[in-house]
């Protein structure tokens, strides 16, 4: 599990990536004005987890077999992360299909929504007419 912050104007935005198998998943959360270290120690211990639980898509990956590594290469690869801003183009793609899924739940939800208010509506106007026309 990764957590990168980095400043996309005007907020901080803190991308949580897990990589599992060969599957990615990835939540973008928005920490708004420049986070403290306890602020973010406080996300880490307390509200990534059942963030990342709710987080139901994944992207798959490419993932070659796992050789050890030169203890100097990975001190390299770890510098070259430090120095990257941003995440990776696979945490863009988890973030956007979980984007998606939501997109379509919402429009799901809201079209059930107006339907059953439309229904509302109908019964409601039918009522009426049968009440003007029971005669008083």
């Amino acid at each position: 599990m990764k957590l990168t912050v980095y400043f996309e104007d005007p907020f901080w935005v803190g991308v949580v990536e897990e990589q599992f198998g060969n599957h990615v998943k990835a939540y973008r959360h928005v920490f708004g004005a420049e986070p403290k270290d306890a602020e973010v120690m406080e996300f880490v211990n307390t509200r990534m987890n059942p963030l990342m639980e709710r987080v139901q898509s994944g992207v798959g990956t490419e993932t070659a077999c796992k050789r050890p590594v030169n203890p100097k290469r990975l001190a390299r690869i770890v510098a070259r992360e430090m120095q990257r801003h941003g995440i990776s183009s696979q945490s863009h793609e988890a973030l956007r299909l979980e984007l998606e899924s939501r997109k379509k739940e919402r429009t799901v939800r809201s079209r059930e929504q107006r339907e059953a208010l439309k229904e509302k509506k109908r019964s409601i106007r039918i009522q009426k007419k049968k009440d003007k026309h029971r005669g008083r």
